[in-house]
């Protein structure tokens, strides 16, 4: 199966079970693969049930809700690469922006990334200004790395990141509490910088998620840019 049939199919898939699960499927699924990584990118989501949620501010009981909904799916979806793309996931990682109805999913594969065919104009610029973002929430990170997996998506990698009492809360069990906040955190610092970073990857940001592996204290940031014309 070539590429495209194989993003098709997958983003196809990831309607067709949010659908089954959420009671609502996606307006739209973006998947693209450039391995080492898989994006999904889902526009126009948001359910009946947590759209009353949410008009009722009650949107960190949505996430919460979607949170152990996608323990599950992870599972799922790993097991559909695997089966149906020969696909092998090492992690898997998403996000939500509930405001915009968007949402991403990220595969890392077992295979190695190709540092040359990552390479984007400016990139040393970009990973200095995420750096900032790092300082300001809690340390700047071990090392960084970043791949344009198109001229809409950005992947972009921190490790060790994570500060003491951060690794304290994740050991006292409040993984969940230490998620929300982060999200919000770093997605408003993410904000503030847009500017710069719009400036560095001559593009509008279109969208921006953010998610963490605590076990192997590694964060990753996806970008969704739409290119100056």
């Amino acid at each position: 199966m070539d590429l495209r049939n194989k993003e098709k199919d997958l983003g196809s898939y990831i309607g067709r079970i949010l659908r089954e699960h959420f009671g609502k499927g996606p307006g739209s699924v973006f998947a693209t693969i450039a391995h080492p990584y898989i994006t999904v990118y889902i526009k126009d989501f948001l359910s009946p049930m947590e759209d009353k949620l949410m008009t009722n501010e009650q949107s960190k009981y949505v996430e919460k809700i979607r949170d152990m909904l996608m323990q599950t799916l992870t599972e799922e979806i790993k097991a559909f690469l695997k089966m149906n793309l020969d696909i092998n996931l090492n992690e898997f990682h998403y996000d939500w922006n509930l405001d915009s109805h968007t949402g991403m999913f990220i595969g890392v594969m077992e295979s190695q990334m190709d540092e040359q065919e990552c390479f984007y104009r400016n990139q040393d610029e970009v990973h200095d200004e995420i750096i900032k973002v790092s300082i300001k929430a809690e340390k700047p990170p071990g090392s960084i790395t970043s791949c344009m997996l198109n001229p809409r998506t950005l992947v972009i990698i921190r490790n060790e990141i994570l500060i003491s009492v951060e690794k304290e809360m994740i050991n006292l069990g409040f993984t969940e509490a230490l998620t929300l906040a982060k999200r919000n955190l770093e997605k408003r610092l993410l904000k503030q910088h847009t500017p710069q970073l719009e400036t560095y990857l001559e593009a509008k940001v279109e969208n921006a998620f953010v998610s963490w592996d605590f076990e192997l204290d590694k964060s990753l940031v996806v970008l969704i840019l739409k290119p100056n014309s």
